[in-house]
């Protein structure tokens, strides 16, 4: 379990990311499923967005994905969301989508059930696609939506500001 008040708030991660991304000249697009927009909304809060901020999708269900992503059954054979592949081939399809720098994505079950898939409340599969992908998968073990919610958000700007700060990826 990540400790969900570990992390910075959300305001906070999503200008230290903006900051870094504007003085690096690049940019960003985001797909979000059980954030429900959160990362995008904080990202465009940031004063001068237009200059990282190309676009983004929410991605909350199958009929989402083919309309938003374009995403076939094709691209869907031997995936299913909430799993790091998953996540990892959505970063890579929205920053390609976009020709943004980067791409982000996070898939989770906010709750207050678990998934159709099996996965718990809480759990997360979070992914950054720049030249190299990176992913990692996130519990908070609560079943409180908004929580979950602001926790997913929070846990993919934090993996992203650590990338971009050039730490070591998980």
């Amino acid at each position: 379990m990540t400790d969900h008040a570990a992390l910075p708030p959300l305001h906070a991660l999503a200008h230290d990311v903006a900051m870094q991304l504007k003085a690096r000249h690049e940019s960003v697009a985001v797909a979000e499923s059980s954030a429900g927009g959160l990362v995008s909304a904080a990202l465009l809060a940031v004063p001068g967005a237009s200059a990282y901020f190309l676009g983004g999708a929410v991605v909350y269900s199958r009929r989402a994905g083919k309309a938003l992503m374009g995403l076939t059954a094709a691209d869907m054979e031997g995936l299913r969301a909430e799993t790091e592949p998953y996540a990892r081939m959505m970063a890579a399809r929205v920053r390609d989508a976009h020709r943004a720098t980067w791409g982000l994505c996070e898939s989770g079950a906010a709750g207050p059930s678990g998934s159709p898939y099996g996965d718990p409340p809480g759990h997360v599969c979070i992914a950054v696609a720049g030249l190299e992908t990176h992913s990692r998968v996130a519990a908070t073990g609560q079943s409180e939506r908004a929580l979950n919610m602001d926790f997913f958000a929070r846990e993919l700007l934090a993996l992203f500001a650590q990338l971009l700060r050039g730490g070591p990826a998980p």
